[in-house]
């Protein structure tokens, strides 16, 4: 559901975005020490927040909240800076040069607590896999018609190691099923890939997902939200521990904003799919078939240690995290 202009520049466009965000990320934020804000603003500690996202459904609920006055409500000028996936701010994130990832990869994030690159911290719940928001999809015309004959195949996925693989493989040995060989090809790129035949499947998660579908009649082989992976956590809002020590009653003002937001995108799908445009590079009429993730208001404890428990059991992880440990509350 890109346009075409969008998709045919996107490896330049993937360079020049990358370079300008981690220029502005590099000169980090200007956030006040003392925040007096709006109705929910007195006494936080600052009222700037700068998060770093990106251009998928998963961030519906930040720009809700921002849009809608959620975070002024709450006394908090958030600034977002785009970036093309959640690995690329780590560092920024580590180093204090930014505040939030916003739809954080747990996955990765999870790997960099666990090697003590990042003294990881989860402020808010971005998103669950909901029905087709993400899909393994195949030209039209290709041989491969059933997941038994992804074995060996070419797939590709966002991050190697991570959330996409993760499910992935989880439903592929639910079903007896062998393992493709994944390929590392950021979301933007999977749809020309494909149509080259550099990869002989996509994982793709929305708005991509529907665009390759829509520009090149691809095939959806599977649901990336099958069993046993339906529901699951994805993305969060995460930051540090030493952000959050420091900052107490601004995260929670945070943590406020993005809860409301989560219950009006639950509540009213339309008021996600108004924010797509916004930041998604898809029109108005294409966010109106996108798939959405679902937006929990609450974060589950329960619902993530499925996550931690099978990123156990594929090696992602090398010992059992608690993920409520990890829960800014």
């Amino acid at each position: 559901m890109l346009t075409r202009q969008v998709r045919l520049g996107t490896g330049k466009l993937i360079a020049f975005t990358i370079a300008l965000v981690m220029t502005a990320v590099a000169c980090g934020g200007d956030s006040d020490d003392a925040g007096s804000g709006g109705a929910g603003g007195g006494g936080l500690e600052r009222s700037s927040i700068t998060v770093a996202a990106l251009p998928l459904a998963d961030d519906a609920t930040l720009y809700i909240a921002r849009n809608r006055g959620l975070f002024k409500k709450e006394g908090l000028d958030v600034r977002i800076q785009p970036v093309q996936q959640s690995i690329q701010a780590l560092p920024a994130l580590a180093k204090g040069q930014v505040d939030v990832i916003a739809s954080a990869n747990y996955v990765t994030f999870l790997q960099a607590h666990e090697k003590d690159t990042l003294d990881l911290r989860i402020l808010s719940e971005a998103a669950r896999v909901a029905p087709h928001m993400m899909d393994v999809l195949v030209p039209q015309d290709s041989d491969i018609k059933t997941v038994a004959d992804l074995k060996g195949k070419k797939v590709a996925v966002n991050i190697l190691n991570n959330i996409q693989s993760l499910t992935l493989n989880a439903i592929l040995d639910e079903r007896g099923a062998g393992r493709p060989e994944y390929r590392q090809i950021a979301f933007p790129q999977m749809g020309p890939a494909l149509e080259k035949g550099q990869v002989d499947a996509v994982h793709a998660a929305e708005p991509f997902n529907s665009a390759i579908q829509d520009e090149l009649n691809a095939r959806v082989l599977l649901d990336g939200g099958s069993a046993p992976v339906e529901s699951i956590p994805i993305s969060g809002y995460v930051t540090t521990g030493q952000y959050a020590d420091e900052n107490p009653k601004t995260a929670a003002a945070f943590q406020r904003a993005i809860a409301a937001a989560a219950k009006i995108a639950t509540q009213d799908q339309e008021a996600a799919r108004e924010e797509l445009p916004k930041y998604a590079k898809v029109t108005a009429d294409q966010a109106e078939s996108i798939r959405l993730p679902a937006y929990p208001a609450t974060t589950d404890v329960a619902q993530l240690s499925r996550l931690t428990e099978l990123m156990k059991e594929q090696g992602l992880l090398k010992k059992t995290i608690d993920p409520g440990t990890l829960l800014v509350k």
